[in-house]
């Protein structure tokens, strides 16, 4: 991919324009960190570079002066340099004018996003001082920080997550400008706020990134439901490590660069419990089915920032799954079997190891499951059925749920190892149509609870 963007540069410059690489590719090329995309800025306007390229295509329209440009198996994004007027709603600039390259870097939104390189001279150009904040690990805003967040307040939230992910610090103006400004997330599309969430709770230190979305006020507009875990207090005797927002934090410091679903389901395993809290007889504070209102809260949640259906169906079970665990060792057979067949239940087991550890560090339960697993082979986890409906239709049960109540008190019978073959399957449905009960220790799946 450089060299292919190398090569762009070189057909840019025989032309008589000026290029550079910018912005991300420069600084994580700085940094040492794996580069994905390479952007290009140039003197060069959007239908010279449409005329250099015929096989381009605008991106943003040429209002904005952008090109994508395949070359070498990669599509770049070419740009020219430009400096951006206005910003009535917040969000994009009024109007754009085609300028220097140094207006272009004043534009942009920190120093260390800033940067241009110039791959033919192998030189780095710096107008902005980001070369130094990268070596002193800083966030810091492009000029006066007030103004860059009022032009777009997605970089409120950029600025949390460049400093979670990469580990730096935000500088005192522009964090104080961050806190001033944290409102004007309001006026931001929920995708593009999902997006930056997305990035921060599956990048390499989500705790930081939780706190300071806390201390900036961006967590109670964006995740007010997070927000409320402060102050609900928990039995010391489980948690001593303090309330639910507390408790959350430690557990995503147990994350790093985890799967998505995981990293959701981390961070709203325990947003029921603040509507669950009660006090007992005997004072004792209780979250009765707090998983079962978490569950509800957290499709809710996922479902107004647009996640994609298949993220909240992986999370949502998560949430409303996560305290079965506690009762693994009391678990019939069956039980214990659909547990472990879960298609999500590595990440559970993920789940219930970090809440763990971040409360009492008990992990006899993770430990018991992880050696289940070994003991238990796949095809005696989850065995194929031994009947379907077309066997009881044979048997004479008429169509209808008659049929599903056989089939699970079977399917029960067979995990919790009282039937083995076809034969002995059939010999108990026809004995249970022939009574008209379940057989002992048959009992719902997990899953129809949820």
């Amino acid at each position: 991919m450089w060299q292919a963007a190398v090569r762009l540069v070189e057909r840019l410059r025989r032309a008589g324009h000026v290029a550079y690489f910018a912005g991300g590719c420069v600084r994580d090329r700085l940094l040492g960190r794996e580069i994905h995309d390479i952007d290009i800025a140039t003197t060069a306007r959007p239908e010279e570079v449409q005329r250099l390229f015929p096989e381009s295509t605008g991106v943003h329209g040429k209002a904005f002066g952008v090109v994508r440009v395949p070359v070498g198996g990669f599509c770049f994004e070419v740009a020219t340099f430009r400096r951006d007027i206005g910003a009535s709603d917040g969000r994009h600039p009024d109007r754009v004018e085609f300028a220097r390259p140094e207006e272009d870097a004043y534009r942009r939104d920190f120093t260390i996003n800033a940067l241009f390189y110039d791959p033919i001279a192998e030189q780095l150009i710096d107008y902005v001082g980001g070369r130094s904040d990268l070596a002193e690990k800083k966030i810091r805003a492009v000029g006066d920080p007030l103004r860059r967040f009022a032009e777009d307040a997605l970089r409120l939230l950029r600025a949390v997550r460049f400093a979670a992910n990469l580990g730096f610090t935000i500088e005192p103006l522009t964090w104080q400008a961050l806190q001033a400004q944290a409102t004007a997330i309001r006026w931001i599309s929920v995708e593009r706020i999902r997006d930056e969430l997305d990035r921060i709770w599956s990048g390499p230190a989500p705790a930081v990134g939780l706190e300071l979305l806390d201390r900036s006020g961006l967590l109670l507009e964006i995740l007010p439901e997070i927000s409320a875990l402060h102050g609900v207090a928990q039995p010391k005797e489980f948690h001593p490590e303090g309330d639910v927002f507390v408790h959350t934090r430690l557990l995503l410091e147990q994350l790093r660069n985890a799967p998505l679903p995981l990293a959701w389901a981390a961070l709203l395993h325990d947003v029921g419990k603040p509507a669950a809290q009660r006090r007992d007889a005997s004072g004792r504070i209780r979250f009765f089915e707090h998983e079962v209102i978490g569950a509800r809260m957290a499709r809710a949640i996922l479902t107004r920032l647009r996640e994609p259906n298949a993220l909240i169906d992986a999370v949502v079970p998560m949430v409303a799954n996560h305290m079965a665990f506690k009762d693994a060792k009391q678990m019939r057979p069956a039980t214990l079997k659909r547990l472990l067949s879960r298609s999500t239940f590595a990440m559970e087991l993920e789940l219930h190891r970090i809440d763990c550890l971040a409360c009492h560090g008990d992990l006899t339960i993770y430990e018991f499951l992880r050696a289940k697993l070994e003991e238990l082979p796949p095809e005696d986890i989850s065995p194929p059925r031994l009947l379907t409906g077309h066997d009881l239709l044979a048997l004479g049960v008429p169509p209808g749920p008659r049929i599903g109540s056989l089939l699970a008190a079977v399917r029960e019978a067979q995990l919790n190892g009282q039937v083995r073959t076809r034969d002995e399957a059939l010999s108990l449905a026809s004995r249970l149509l022939s009574s008209g009960s379940a057989p002992p220790g048959a009992e719902a799946a997990p899953e129809s609870r949820l």
